[in-house]
């Protein structure tokens, strides 16, 4: 069970370069939960916060030199699990980036869906992000403070 943001990042790559095609190259990975900002949490209390989690999604999105790679993201331990989506990134699956003090938020439209599903992710991800902005940021609504910082 990888507990740090580099092991996290290690075995999504190692799950993923399973199914890989050759020459793949991983260019960032973020992890980060669907749902209402997670300040509502503090704000709610522990029972409410802990109702919130049951209806939170948590993802791993990857982007690789041509695609974004969405995979399911384990509740207590950051594990790896299914892939959700695979979408080239020329198609501007990711629509939006916006870098956060605390909670930065990545909307991702999922195929076949109307509306971008919103991914909050924590600062700590902050420079992965930096990194996943900026290989997107042809194809998506990047702000140029944060396509700026790469």
């Amino acid at each position: 069970m990888p507990i740090t943001k580099s092991g996290m990042r290690n075995k999504v790559i190692e799950t993923l370069s399973q199914v890989a095609p050759p020459g793949e190259q991983f260019v960032a990975c973020v992890h980060g939960m669907t749902g209402p900002s997670p300040w509502l949490d503090t704000v709610i209390g522990s029972i409410g916060a802990t109702i919130m989690q049951a209806f939170r999604k948590y993802y791993f999105v990857t982007v690789t030199n041509t695609s974004v790679v969405v995979n399911r993201a384990g509740r207590i331990a950051a594990n790896p699990k299914e892939i959700v989506a695979v979408v080239p990134l020329a198609s501007g699956a990711i629509e939006k980036v916006q870098k956060g003090a605390v909670w930065g938020k990545l909307y991702v439209r999922f195929p076949g869906e109307a509306k971008a599903t919103k991914i909050n992710i924590g600062r700590i991800w902050n420079k992965d992000l930096d990194v996943l902005a900026g290989a997107a940021a042809p194809f998506a609504q990047v702000p140029t403070e944060v396509a700026a910082q790469q």
